[in-house]
């Protein structure tokens, strides 16, 4: 009685059948052959003869000091190393068979160049950014990507221009914290084949063209009128409701009327002017009128 397989085995065996399809399999690609092991050996052998003939003088070739931020890659004819990154302190090498590369895991800085950008709202504004990453694995910074520094600065480059080209000039100017966030994001899930973390990404500037600056002052000016003038008129209201609440108030006294009149006058004898006026009461006018 035949057993029908579950899909990961089936997928397994299809991925067997296509290997010995092609004539490659897993252990041809990443093993070397024998002829090259026994030829290694050799070199490997014959390079150890060679440093204990000239010993001491090839301690100095073979010794090497890593500082406490650095790591060092170790290739040997060619090969990776086992072991994965060296350091930080002593350690040797051969130096007629091994490739040393070493990596600096501080901290960098880099300023993105600017960047012309055609917001969303079709606004051509000029933006530039700053970077900060450091390197996580020695050995994907060496082995997966050429130069992962070159990389990283024109992999920002172009996430910048692509982000800034999906918002508008508002949210570049207003959600400045959230457009690096996202960048952050973004250049970090790209750099991470490449044992890069992006740490933190701030955009510096938005430069907007000058024909666009004046329009913006000029708007913001009128804006500024507009609101003084609405201010200006509701104190005008405010005072006129007041007035009129205290010339209600001095109508229902005479006397209270006379008494601002002295008083006004007192304020002015206060200043030492020359000239009095003295107030002419309205009453006395529309005596005159009514003859």
């Amino acid at each position: 009685m035949t057993r029908v397989g579950s899909a990961p085995d089936q997928e397994l065996q299809l991925l067997r059948m296509d290997r010995h399809h092609n004539g490659v399999t897993q252990n041809e690609e990443e093993e070397p052959s024998c002829g090259n092991t026994c030829c290694q050996g050799l070199i490997i052998f014959f390079s150890w003869i060679l440093m204990f003939l000239t010993f001491p003088f090839s301690l100095c070739a073979a010794i090497k000091i890593i500082q406490e931020y650095e790591r060092a890659v170790i290739f040997r004819m060619g090969r990776l190393a086992p072991g994965g990154a060296k350091g930080p302190g002593l350690f040797f090498i051969l130096p007629c068979t091994d490739e040393i590369r070493v990596i600096d895991q501080r901290t960098i800085s880099f300023d993105v160049p600017p960047q012309e950008v055609l917001s969303k709202d079709s606004v051509t504004v000029t933006v530039d950014a700053v970077v900060y990453f450091r390197v996580f694995d020695p050995v994907m910074s060496v082995i997966n990507v050429e130069n992962y520094q070159g990389s990283t600065r024109l992999l920002a480059a172009t996430t910048l221009r692509n982000i800034l080209g999906t918002k508008t000039l508002a949210e570049m100017l207003a959600h400045r914290d959230e457009v690096s966030s996202e960048l952050q994001r973004l250049l970090d899930s790209g750099t991470d084949p490449w044992g890069v973390k992006v740490e933190r990404v701030e955009i510096k500037d938005v430069r907007l063209p000058l024909q666009l600056q004046r329009a913006m002052a000029a708007e913001a000016e009128a804006s500024r009128e507009a609101r003084a003038k609405v201010i200006a008129a509701e104190g005008e209201q405010n005072a006129s409701r007041a007035l009129k609440e205290a010339a209600d108030i001095i109508a229902q006294s005479p006397s209270a009327l006379q008494l601002r009149y002295l008083q006004t006058l007192n304020t002015i004898s206060a200043e030492k002017n020359s000239t009095i006026i003295f107030p002419l009461p309205i009453d006395m006018l529309k005596g005159f009128g009514s003859k």
